[in-house]
């Protein structure tokens, strides 16, 4: 039986705990996958390197309108995969290196197994060489997510890729149906048809990605017909492969075929692994409860002493961004048990690098209207200023929600170039309290920039109020 100060799970966002304040405490680290975590290896980072070479791979599609003829002449995806990997990949084995052998983590033991409780304050780790008892005065849970596999007959047998391995493929396929229309499903559809892959996406509803606001989901569903094949209203009840092979069959009857699957349909938070529950952890829907200082909440509300919980395993939102601020508050809460801060509060934000892409922060139209505000919607199209003209942008839009009577700002919405980067401009603001009204007229906007689209946005808002006489 070995003990630890802080036995931390997880070497993702969870890998960012040791080091500083933390370096007088004894400290063991499990991590069970590619060391480093999901976004580094299997999400947000080579898939965003996988997403700019396939906008470059998209030019030529886009270039009669700019009276230019260019032409997309294939893709050498080993060149593509080995030079994203070949960056990524390394980073990974040095993190682990350096946890293992550098002498800033003589104070830190690193497991690679599987930990699952065997008591509140007591685990133990299925490693390679046998299992390891650990107990320890504080253990924190960072052990992430993993693909989720729907239940649909066939499918664990037809050997469909997920996002943790679709990346490494050897080679593209003719043609590939993704099963799932969130943002993963959206990434992807967008990297594999960029790169000469016929691609079909199939949606359960009636539209893809149906969390974001319906405007934008609206959009982007239309959006997507123009490079892939979209199947919506499609219920799946069996997945088959051939020779040729995959088929999936609906409910009604209907069938899509393509060479290969990639199934998107979520990610599921890595708690039964854990086997919380020999904790004292009753998990809602799959998540450990937390407060706001990421202390583990027991089935009562009460805070179960010594147990932490950040990212994925306990946030419904799965984001890095997420994850890191949830870490940074943990090792502030560790090494000053007396002076707990909460993670940063207000809405999270988040992006679809897809195409077109999105960001997006606080309430959806919809969501503000149900919970009881009399709402002025901001809209600017980015066909109407005069960098969109440059870019000859025909859809995108941005849409600011706003409560009638202050301009408080509810909720922004973008979908178009560079979204991801522009709705910034309106998380500081609301970060900041500051209102449509506030934000407006308080500052130049450079003319003509791509910021223009927000500053439009906004004044749309406060001359909807004039005229309303408010």
């Amino acid at each position: 039986m070995t003990h630890h100060d802080v036995l931390i799970i997880g070497s993702g966002s969870g890998n960012t705990l040791p080091g500083g304040e933390l370096d007088n405490l004894n400290i063991g680290l499990v991590d069970r996958g590619i060391f480093g975590g999901t976004c580094l290896n299997l999400g947000c980072i080579p898939t965003k390197m996988f997403v700019h070479t396939a906008e470059l791979a998209a030019v030529p599609d886009r270039a009669d309108r700019f009276g230019l003829t260019e032409s997309f002449d294939g893709a050498d995806w080993p060149a593509i995969r080995d030079r994203i990997f070949g960056r990524i990949d390394p980073i990974s084995a040095a993190g682990e290196d350096y946890r293992k052998n550098h002498p800033d983590n003589d104070n830190l033991t690193l497991y690679r197994g599987t930990a699952s409780f065997t008591g509140p304050k007591a685990m133990v780790i299925a490693t390679d060489d046998g299992e390891v008892e650990v107990t320890a005065d504080r253990i924190v849970l960072a052990a992430g997510s993993r693909p989720d596999l729907p239940p649909i007959d066939g499918i664990d047998e037809v050997g469909g890729y997920t996002s943790d391995n679709v990346m490494r493929m050897a080679e593209l396929p003719a043609s590939l149906v993704i099963l799932g229309s969130g943002f993963i499903a959206a990434e992807f559809a967008h990297i594999f048809s960029a790169l000469g892959v016929d691609v079909t996406i199939i949606a359960r509803s009636d539209a893809l990605l149906r969390a974001e606001d319906a405007e934008v989901s609206e959009l982007f569903t239309r959006e997507a017909t123009k490079y892939c094949t979209v199947v919506t209203n499609f219920s799946t009840v069996s997945v088959s492969r051939d020779e040729e092979g995959v088929t999936l069959r609906a409910d009604d009857g209907r069938t899509v075929a393509a060479q290969e699957l990639l199934i998107a349909t979520g990610r599921r938070p890595n708690t039964d692994l854990l086997h919380v529950e020999r904790a004292g952890i009753q998990p809602s829907g799959g998540l450990i409860p937390v407060d706001d200082y990421q202390r583990v909440l027991g089935p009562d509300g009460a805070v179960i002493d010594g147990l932490w919980a950040l990212g994925d395993i306990c946030s419904r939102q799965q984001l890095k961004h997420l994850a890191n601020a949830q870490a940074r508050a943990v090792a502030h809460n560790l090494a000053h048990p007396d002076e707990l801060i909460a993670t940063l509060p207000g809405p999270v934000p988040h992006a679809v690098f897809g195409q077109p892409q999105i960001g997006s922060v606080g309430l959806t139209e919809a969501q503000a209207r149900e919970r009881g505000y009399e709402v002025i919607i901001g809209r600017q199209a980015y066909r109407d200023i005069a960098y969109g003209w440059a870019m000859e942008e025909p859809a995108g839009f941005a849409k600011v929600i706003c409560e009638a009577a202050t301009t408080k700002i509810l909720g922004a919405h973008i979908i178009g170039p560079q979204a991801a980067t522009l709705i910034q401009l309106l998380i500081q603001a609301i970060a900041q309290g500051l209102t449509a009204a506030d934000l407006a007229r308080s500052q130049y906007w450079i003319h003509p920039a791509m910021p223009e689209l927000i500053e439009n946005a906004l004044l749309d808002v406060t001359a909807q109020r004039e005229e309303a006489g408010q």
